[in-house]
């Protein structure tokens, strides 16, 4: 998947807004924070996962989600995210 359709999801964007202020969080203060259902965030983040932009670690029966900052392709999304966002307060 490319870029454009990776941050064409708005759940995915508030995903990656989201985890690149807080670092790392479980799944359920995810789908709090991003306003949405545990579905269609649980899908999100397994699509981000499967193109290596976050990562998942379980700690008993608590899933963190954490930004992968080592994939050239994060970096690059935050960066397109933070330009739109720039954008949009100017208009």
């Amino acid at each position: 998947m490319d870029s454009a359709q990776l941050i064409s999801s708005s759940c995915r964007r508030k995903i990656l807004e989201t985890l690149s202020k807080v670092k790392q969080t479980h799944i359920m203060d995810l789908v709090r924070r991003v306003n949405s259902n545990y579905g269609q965030v649980c899908r999100n983040v397994q699509i981000l996962e499967q193109e290596g932009i976050v990562s998942s670690n379980y700690y008993g029966r608590m899933r963190l989600i954490k930004l992968n900052n080592d994939n050239p392709k994060t970096v690059t999304i935050l960066k397109v995210l933070r330009i739109l966002k720039k954008q949009q307060s100017y208009l």
